[in-house]
């Protein structure tokens, strides 16, 4: 696998790419990226990608559609207020119609 900071900067590629009003998930922009194994990491960049303004990581939920890196948001309720913004609903901290919102990076991404 390709050192830390780049594997940061595909992620951080892709995530720019999900469109306003769409989510994905961290382990759905690891197995675009050819790490399958790596989610995780995914979260890691995630959470250093805060303070830099073009990268969208309110967008990236876990699996469930759980808005697991809220703690990451300053203050929490931002990553929330970000999606409804866009128009994707939450209720207790998940994202509501997850399968309608979701955007997978393999199916529409080419490789």
């Amino acid at each position: 696998m390709a050192d830390k900071g780049s594997f940061f900067e595909d992620v951080y590629d892709v995530v720019r790419l999900i469109p306003e009003g769409r989510v994905t998930s961290y382990g759905a922009i690891a197995h675009y990226l050819g790490a399958v194994k790596s989610a995780r990491m995914v979260g890691w960049a995630m959470n250093a990608a805060h303070g830099l303004d073009d990268v969208p990581a309110h967008r990236v939920v876990n699996r469930k559609g759980m808005l697991s890196g809220k703690a990451h948001f300053d203050p929490p309720e931002k990553m929330q207020q970000a999606l409804e913004e866009e128009g994707v609903k939450v209720k207790d901290d998940a994202i509501q119609d997850f399968t309608t919102v979701f955007w997978d990076p393999s199916e529409e991404l080419s490789v």
